[in-house]
């Protein structure tokens, strides 16, 4: 996994929340029961994102969480950034601490490569993106289950 199991709740939450339409809110409760995350702990991410502005938070009976900007708008990067941060995608693979550019280890100059295709990839793909790709397969899936229906 390139990030946390909470960078990755947050990114299955915020996928919830794309369908979610402007001016009402989606219960942490539903949206855990959606998205395959325990209720407790999804709380405490949501209510952490919507402390650093990414999410806007209601209370009472139609209260929950919605999206503050456009779900085409955050970079999964962004997400995994208010998560984790991204010092692990500085450390050294191999757990040297001395590792730099200008005294590097074996592995330096691999993982420098991988680890900016890893960063360009969560930059460059949304929530959008993955809301979208998400849909796609659900598509596929049903279709596939119809043809095995008829047959």
């Amino acid at each position: 996994m390139i990030y946390s199991r909470s960078a990755e709740y947050a990114i299955r939450a915020f996928v919830y929340l794309a369908d979610v339409p402007d001016g009402k809110y989606a219960m942490v409760k539903n949206i855990a029961e959606e998205s395959e995350i325990p209720t407790h702990f999804l709380a405490k991410i949501l209510q952490q994102l919507a402390r650093k502005g990414f999410l806007r938070s209601s209370k009472g009976p139609t209260g929950g969480f919605s999206l503050r900007k456009t779900p085409g708008d955050i970079s999964l990067l962004e997400l995994v950034d208010a998560i984790d941060g991204l010092a692990e995608y500085e450390r050294c693979p191999s757990g040297m601490t001395e590792c730099n550019d200008e005294a590097q280890c074996g592995m330096h100059e691999s993982w420098k490569e991988l680890r900016s295709r890893i960063i360009g990839y969560l930059e460059e793909t949304s929530i959008a993106d993955v809301a979208l790709s998400l849909q796609q397969k659900r598509e596929a899936l049903s279709k596939q289950a119809k043809r095995r229906r008829k047959k």
